[in-house]
């Protein structure tokens, strides 16, 4: 009688152990720093991890065509990354000073054979974002996956601090940006879409001196569950992802107060803030056919800190 082996498999057998969560990345304390506004991964110490070495796509979005906003850094970068290595063709939105993180996400994308679009610009010009949209479409074919990730964060301790000004730099930034380009992209979406939406975890811790940006988050979780319930019959997805502390270039062009970029991210239960590419998995499960079931969800990224 014949017998089988089962074939070795020297590469999975040989492969390191999984690294323990509080010693995977870097953990304060941080070299003291700052940068002005919207500040840039290249200039960080440590440099953020976005997956450039460490992603492995297996063609989870093969096909599909995205539009992400804040692709040039953090958590964006992250997913724009990401999505090139399963296959999706991809464009992202970003302010003209990130030109230079942009340059570094398009090369890594079209290195994974991606159809990379550069797109810059202030979404907080309605025209502007009607237009980015459609730019999109037009560059990439159509548009499968709209994630709305772009935010504006800037820490105030004092309310008389916080001006009209910035009140409505946030707003238009993280609320009134999500609703053009939701609104502009509908039309193209069909069914199998999906739109991703960046909250927080603001949204129920909310910090006293991010008044504004938590009042934001909040309102993300809100819609994004209205709209998914709006959208199901539609067969169009909505789910929101909600970030603990992850080490961008919002925290110390503005994010957070000087003082406190040091110790960022120590108060969790892992010791550190979470770095961009270990949420990449996350926003690719959402765009994926494998999150076929998973509608009006927020998946939580907060080392150990719960929400809700």
């Amino acid at each position: 009688m014949a017998t089988s082996r089962r074939a070795a498999r020297p590469s999975i057998r040989n492969a390191p152990p999984p690294a323990h969560p509080t010693e995977a990345y870097p953990k304060p304390p941080f070299a003291a720093q700052t940068q002005p506004w919207p500040g840039l991964a290249s200039r960080m110490q440590p440099r953020p991890d976005h997956g450039e070495a460490s992603y492995r796509g297996s063609g989870r979005l093969e096909g599909r065509r995205a539009l992400i906003t804040g692709g040039d850094s953090g958590i964006g970068r992250a997913v724009a990354i990401a999505y090139a290595r399963e296959g999706a063709d991809v464009a992202i939105n970003y302010l003209p000073d990130e030109v230079s993180d942009a340059q570094e996400v398009m090369e890594l994308m079209r290195e994974a054979g991606s159809n990379a679009v550069a797109m810059p610009g202030d979404l907080r010009d309605e025209a502007f974002c009607r237009r980015l949209v459609g730019q999109a479409v037009d560059e990439l074919g159509g548009l499968d996956v709209l994630v709305n990730n772009a935010a504006r964060q800037h820490a105030v301790k004092d309310l008389g601090e916080l001006t009209d000004e910035f009140f409505d730099w946030t707003v238009k930034t993280n609320l009134y940006a999500m609703f053009w380009l939701t609104r502009a992209a509908l039309p193209y979406l069909q069914p199998g879409a999906t739109i991703i939406n960046t909250s927080s975890i603001v949204a129920f811790e909310p910090s006293d001196d991010l008044l504004d940006y938590s009042a934001t988050k909040g309102a993300i979780l809100v819609w994004t569950k209205a709209l998914a319930k709006q959208l199901a019959e539609r067969g169009i997805r909505v789910n929101a992802v909600a970030p603990g502390p992850f080490w961008t270039p919002l925290q110390p062009s503005g994010g957070q107060p000087p003082e406190d970029i040091p110790g960022f991210g120590g108060d969790t239960p892992v010791g550190r803030p979470g770095q961009p590419v270990e949420l990449a998995p996350v926003y690719v499960l959402l765009a994926s056919a494998e999150g076929s079931y998973l509608n009006g969800e927020v998946y939580g990224a907060t080392g150990g800190r719960s929400l809700p």
